[in-house]
């Protein structure tokens, strides 16, 4: 907000100061025009640019958070014989830590706020990220269920939209799920949406409603021409209803805590420590 009003401000001095000078009308439009323009680019370049830093600096603290996890793993796998739960252990709680940190240090992004109508929405949304992974369900809900043009999380991404499906499905609002599905969908092209399909088709199997799991998938493998939606279309097809799965959707599927990923054999176990979706 502080932008705007800074560059209306420029924009009224610039106008008084072809007034007193004596210019002609279309003198003093033109520079009160002009002022706008270049406060409100000049401003947005400087704080944009210090939000940059700041998000650089997390950006960092995540990625050697995932280096050290890593170094962990590398170790585990150097000395065989080891407990393999006992490091998946270790792993989720250096993950949840991780997690946590960065949710703190988004604290260091509020005073930007005042500075752009859209930048606290921006860090709600990177916040209920962090919350998601957390696993503060309460916390997410929260967020979204604020109202208002300016307030709540940013749904441009299919995992936010996915997030908000998700917990639709957890507080028993199945219509709702289907509603910011089909009102999201349509937003995305190619193998964007996949996740989505996934999701809708997952939760009318929930509620025991195969076939039109089976016609969604029909349109979503049509749409994304991935493999996950095409085999559960043929399954449900060949009314293998209980073979459906979304594990070939890998880590934002099970990013959304809908169900548990498959213990990991010790020989599979790779040098990446990431359990969810990367930020």
């Amino acid at each position: 907000m502080l932008t705007l009003l800074i560059s209306v401000a420029v924009s009224a001095a610039s106008v008084i100061a072809c007034k007193v000078a004596n210019t002609n009308p279309e003198t003093a439009v033109f520079a009160g025009v002009s002022g706008f323009i270049v406060a409100y680019f000049l401003v947005s370049f400087l704080v944009r640019k210090k939000v940059t830093s700041v998000q650089n600096e997390l950006q960092e603290q995540m990625m050697a958070g995932q280096k050290r996890m890593n170094w962990k793993i590398q170790q585990f796998q150097n000395k065989p014989g080891g407990n393999i739960k006992t490091i998946q252990r270790q792993l989720e709680k250096d993950q949840m830590e991780l997690l946590q940190s960065a949710l703190d240090f988004t604290k260091r992004l509020d005073p930007f706020k005042k500075w752009g109508s859209l930048m606290g929405r921006q860090i709600t949304t990177m916040r209920m990220q962090f919350l998601y992974q957390l696993k503060k369900f309460e916390q997410v809900d929260a967020i979204l269920a604020t109202q208002g043009l300016f307030k709540g999380p940013m749904m441009m991404e299919p995992m936010m939209i996915a997030m908000k499906m998700a917990r639709q499905f957890k507080n028993d609002d199945v219509a709702g799920a289907e509603k910011t599905f089909k009102k999201r969908i349509k937003w995305f092209r190619g193998n964007k949406g996949t996740l989505l399909y996934g999701l809708m088709s997952w939760i009318y199997m929930k509620q025991e409603e195969s076939e039109k799991a089976r016609q969604l998938l029909l349109k979503g493998k049509e749409a994304t021409g991935d493999e996950t939606l095409a085999h559960n279309w043929e399954l449900l097809s060949n009314c293998k209803d209980k073979s459906f799965s979304n594990a070939g959707l890998g880590d934002e599927w099970y990013g959304l805590h809908l169900e548990n990923p498959p213990n990991p054999k010790q020989q599979r176990m790779r040098g990446d420590a990431r359990g969810g979706r990367g930020f």
